[in-house]
This record gives structure tokens, sequence and C-alpha cells, in this order.
């Protein structure tokens, strides 16, 4: 793959044209040059994707497939490593494209005509209507391949122009099954003997300090693969490039200052209930500050939200949700755990195992095509469920317990499910045991490394 040299991509930039943010528009686009250079020159490092083969199944039936995700976790390197020869490609990082896009949709896409894989969508929603043309009018599918970093921009206009032509899917880190380069597809995962006897077959070791390894890395390719060795200069760019070009740039935060102390603070908050008005508190924002900026780090795939289960649904939405961080690398980073020991001995280590657990099984999900329905249980009387897995008309009950030798008494509260009008499926407890156990006739001990 040829590798293009700043000045050719970016003459603009050495023309005396900068634009308006001058200096730091220039730093900022040589960053992104510089970091998909290295990312073309590393190219044999690629992991295949379990993501792959539904996005080639998907562009058989849609026009538009749009692949979504947080920055850096190789949705661009994923597209291009199986698109042929037949497909262009442009990215709306460039800042020419992305004028022209802006201002002429029309003469862009005669100019980028279909076949056609457009990075970083979100920077021109203008092109949206003339792709829906486009769609309707030459009638068949895998015209338009998309990518987005942001969905608090992109889908609204996705929703209300591509309604019905686009597939949407989400990449999230590379999974534990990504990393090990698992043989044969897994599918979703259910604590059931039959996905766990599948995911046993070529798992991780579970031992804590391989675990906590894992953990502290976090999911990024260029920090898995070896591609950037320097933990703490990635993430420290990696928030340098998110509040300049994502938060600055796209939604209009004007203190970055205090958005950033938002951000750690979420991160130390990873794993448990969410309490906005204590959040907002320790940040000094007013409580409306503090919701929308936890919509835009939700909508950047930085957080997820665990919603309560309820069989009334709208008693579901009045409830506290927990939070969670998707990449517990960059959780790791922003609560100030400088090494996988740290985070294994420290107060966090279970919220931060918690997490990791919840962030394989979305991916899981995610990487197959799927949305889950993921949510946790919590009665009056404090008896919580970790997880809940809605599949089918079944409820799968899941605890998450940082121990090794699993005990009977961790599964005490899932009798609690027998009062819900819903059958209950297979249950299981994720913990560092070596092996499976089963701890009753529906219920297993599930080791980590599993997922």
């Amino acid at each position: 793959m040829r590798v293009v040299a700043a000045s050719q991509a970016r003459p603009h930039l050495l023309s005396g044209r900068v634009g308006e943010n001058n200096f730091l528009s220039l730093i900022d686009e040589f960053f992104i040059v510089g970091y998909f250079a290295v990312v073309m020159q590393n190219s044999l490092k690629y992991i295949p994707r379990s993501l792959e083969k539904y996005v080639l199944d998907a562009s058989t039936q849609f026009p538009v497939i749009l692949v979504t995700g947080p920055r850096q976790v190789g949705k661009t390197t994923l597209l291009r490593h199986i698109c042929d020869d037949s497909r262009r490609y442009v990215t709306l990082d460039d800042i020419a494209m992305r004028s022209l896009a802006r201002n002429d949709p029309a003469l862009f896409l005669q100019r980028f005509a279909p076949p056609v894989l457009i990075d970083e969508i979100q920077y021109a929603p203008e092109l949206l209507s003339s792709i829906k043309i486009l769609a309707d009018n030459k009638k068949r599918p895998g015209l338009f391949w998309l990518t987005g970093s942001q969905q608090f921009l992109l889908m609204s206009g996705i929703t209300e122009t591509l309604a019905g032509r686009v597939a949407i899917l989400n990449l999230s880190g590379l999974s534990q099954e990504e990393k090990r380069q698992a043989k044969g597809d897994k599918g979703p995962f259910l604590p059931t003997w039959e996905n766990i006897e599948k995911r046993g077959r070529d798992a991780d070791s579970t031992d804590l300090i391989s675990i906590f390894k894992n953990i502290w890395t976090g999911s990024f390719p260029a920090l898995v693969t070896g591609q950037v060795k320097d933990w703490d200069l990635f993430f420290s760019s990696l928030i340098q490039t998110y509040l300049q070009r994502d938060i600055s740039g796209l939604t209009q935060v004007g203190n970055l200052e205090a958005f950033l102390r938002f951000l750690k603070a979420c991160a130390a908050r990873t794993g448990q209930l969410l309490n906005l008005s204590q959040l907002a508190r320790d940040v000094d924002v007013s409580v409306n500050t503090a919701k929308h900026w936890l919509s835009i780090l939700n909508a950047s795939f930085v957080v997820a939200l665990l919603q309560p289960y309820h069989s009334n649904r709208t008693k579901r939405l009045v409830k506290r949700p927990k939070l969670y961080f998707l990449d517990t690398g960059f959780c790791a980073y922003l609560t100030d755990w400088i090494t996988p020991e740290t985070v294994a001995s420290g107060a966090m280590s279970g919220s931060f195992f918690e997490t990791f657990v919840f962030s394989e099984i979305l991916k899981s999900w995610w990487h197959r095509g799927r949305t889950p329905r993921l949510y946790y249980y919590r009665d009056r009387d404090g008896k919580e469920i970790d997880l809940l897995i809605e599949y089918g008309a079944a409820l799968y009950p899941l605890e998450v317990k940082m121990g090794a030798t699993p005990r009977r008494d961790w599964i005490r509260h899932f009798t609690v499910l027998k009062r819900l009008d819903k059958p209950i499926g297979q249950g299981g407890v994720v913990c560092l045991c070596k092996e499976p156990v089963p701890l009753t006739e529906d219920i297993t001990a599930i080791p980590a490394g599993f997922l």
C-alpha cells in the first residue's frame, strides 16, 4: 500500500491557506496524516475482525453501510482490508475534500462515484441527501461504505435521510477473541453450556496478571499490536485529538478544561450507578451541562449506559443507569493507574474487572452486527444482579466476581428473577477460576479468559 507524504496529502497546508484555527489546525492535520502513515506502513499487523463477514453480508442487501465506533479502533482499516479494487476511498479528514463535500455534494459524488468508501462522514452531513438520491436511482446494494466516529451529529441525519437504505454496524476496540485470533464463529456471548464450550476451545489464560495486563493495555489496535509502544503518549495524544477535533470542533463545548475534568470524573465512576447530581457537583457544572456532556461521551463511544431491567418499560426509564467506560486502558489512563499491577491491587480493581467483562460481552454482540438487550437488576431490597441478557423470550442472568474460587452464595440473588413474568435461561458468574465450574444445574462459573 502506498504511503502518501504529508506534503502530497495536504498541499493546501503548505500554500499559506491554513484555515481558521491556523496553527492548531496545521498541527492536527499533520498528526492525523502521520498516524495513518504509521497504520499503512504496519498493515502486515492487521488483525482480522469478527465484523468483516457481517459487513460483506450487509453490503449484499443494503445500498449504504455505516460502520460507527470511536476513533482509532480500526473502522477504516477493516473496510479497506475487505474492499476490492473497484471501490474508491476518500477521507473527509482532508479539509479540501470536506469543503467540496459540504459545498457541492453532487460534484463530490461525481468525482468519487460509487462504489466508494467515505471516511468520517459526520464532517459533511450535506452528502446524505445526495447519497439517498444515488441509492434510489441505482437500486443496487453495496454502493456506499461510510465510517463515522460521532453519533451525536451523524445519527439524526442518517435515520432521517437514509431510513431503510442503510445498515448500521458498531465496531469497538479489539475483543479478546480477536486478540487471540480465535478460530470459528463463537456467536454472541450467552452463559449457556454450548456457548461456554465453544469459547473454551481456544480460551485465554485467566490468571490475575494476564487479565489485568489486558485491562490496563485496553483494546486500541495500535497498542495491542505494538505499533505504538508508549501507552502514556498514545492516550495523551488521543485526549488531545478528541478534545480538539470532536468536542471543540463538533459540539461547541465552551470549557474544555471543565470537560476534561468531567471525563476523568466519569472514568473514576466506571461500573457504578450514575448519580448525575453528584457528578455535576464534583466537576462544578450544572446538572443540565453534565447531562449534555454525558450524552456526548455516550454518543462518541467513550462510555456506555446500562439501563435497569423492569418489566414495566416506563418505570425502567426513570431509574438510574450504570456507567461503563468502553475501553479499560483509556479509563486506567484517566484515573492514573500507571501499571497493570497497580490496577489489579488498587481500590478500583473490582470496577475495572466488571467494566472489562461488560465491554467484552458488548463487543461479542456488536462485532456480529447485533444490538444486545443488556440490563442490570436492582430491587428496593437492595438485591442486585450485575447483568441480564434478554434474548428471545428469556432472561440470562450474569454476575461478575473478582475471585478465583467459585461460591454458591455469589448467585443468591438469582432467585428474585422468579418474581418476573419471564422465562429464565441459563446463568453464569464470570470470575478468575481456571475452568468452568457448575454451581447449579443451570448456572456455571465461567473463566474470564473465555470471553
